[in-house]
């Protein structure tokens, strides 16, 4: 079981914010080999959505109100430590941030860029594709939408 805590950029402490990057390096970057700009100047504007377990980060998102990523609310950077995947950490990362939305920006609408082999993931979640899938950083994506 994780513990989730929704945070502004500014509440992040620095160790959280370190923990966070680490685990997105390990996972976008070294595991999926993929070189893209990973700190991308949107974080200031986010909410950060934390799994912790046992004090440490685990499960992440970041979310965003309508504007200022997609005109819709959005969910980015969805990660999950490859030895806690077995625990299915991404559902409850996804349910969370999905109520931080509703909560924090009182919206229901959810967009997201998805990695295609996700596809079926995003499916249970209630996502639905839109349009046809594109490289995003050399990696096939399509966009998602959750009405």
């Amino acid at each position: 079981m994780i513990n989730i805590e929704v945070k502004t950029f500014e509440a992040l402490t620095k160790q959280e914010l370190y923990s966070l990057l680490q685990l997105r390096s390990e996972v976008f970057g070294v595991e999926q080999d993929c070189v893209y700009q990973d700190i991308d100047g949107k974080d200031q504007k986010a909410l950060h959505v934390l799994g912790i377990k046992n004090d440490k980060i685990v499960a992440y998102t970041r979310i965003f109100k309508p504007g200022d990523y997609f005109e819709e609310s959005s969910i980015g950077r969805v990660v999950v430590a490859k030895n806690e995947r077995q625990h299915k950490y991404g559902y409850d990362i996804m349910h969370a941030s999905a109520e931080a939305i509703q909560t924090h920006f009182s919206q229901t609408v959810i967009k997201i860029s998805a990695q295609v082999y996700l596809k079926k993931f995003y499916n249970n979640l209630g996502f639905s594709e839109i349009g046809a899938s594109y490289l995003e950083d050399g990696i096939p994506h399509i966009a998602m939408i959750k009405q």
